[in-house]
């Protein structure tokens, strides 16, 4: 499980340090993705091959699944830490989520979040976090 929050930069070669709490779960490949929102996803391998399970098993004759399926794979870049504990982000998945320099890295669950420092500021806006929790309670998500 992934948690925390890091604040990082990346370089002019589209290079990204990975907090090092994150790459003994991550391992040697992983997978970085267009998320939601605006931000990539980072998925460890073996999160990734039970997603790829899930979507075989999906039918893809409506458009929504097919347009998703195409959102999300298409975009998918397999990454590989260097040295320095860096990624290199494909320049496609660094203009989709706005990364220019400054990002923060979000462990949230199963996944990392990737984002640009301001739309993180921007999506940061919680007041409405106890109508959010009613809905996840609705959904069978309680805290």
């Amino acid at each position: 499980m992934f948690m925390g929050e890091y604040n990082h930069t990346v370089d002019t070669k589209g290079r990204l340090i990975i907090p090092a709490k994150f790459r003994e779960a991550l391992g040697e490949e992983f997978v970085v993705t267009k998320g939601l929102d605006g931000c990539l996803f980072i998925y460890s391998e073996e999160e990734w091959k039970n997603i790829e399970e899930k979507f075989r098993n999906t039918p893809l004759t409506t458009r929504d699944a097919r347009k998703f399926s195409r959102f999300f794979f298409a975009g998918a870049a397999t990454c590989e830490l260097d040295k320095q504990g860096r990624i290199l982000i494909p320049a496609v998945l660094r203009e989709f989520a706005g990364l220019e320099k400054d990002v923060v890295l979000a462990g949230v669950f199963n996944k990392i979040e990737i984002w640009s420092k301001d739309r993180w500021l921007d999506e940061g806006n919680y007041d409405d976090m106890e109508e959010v929790a009613e809905h996840m309670a609705e959904l069978g998500l309680s805290i």
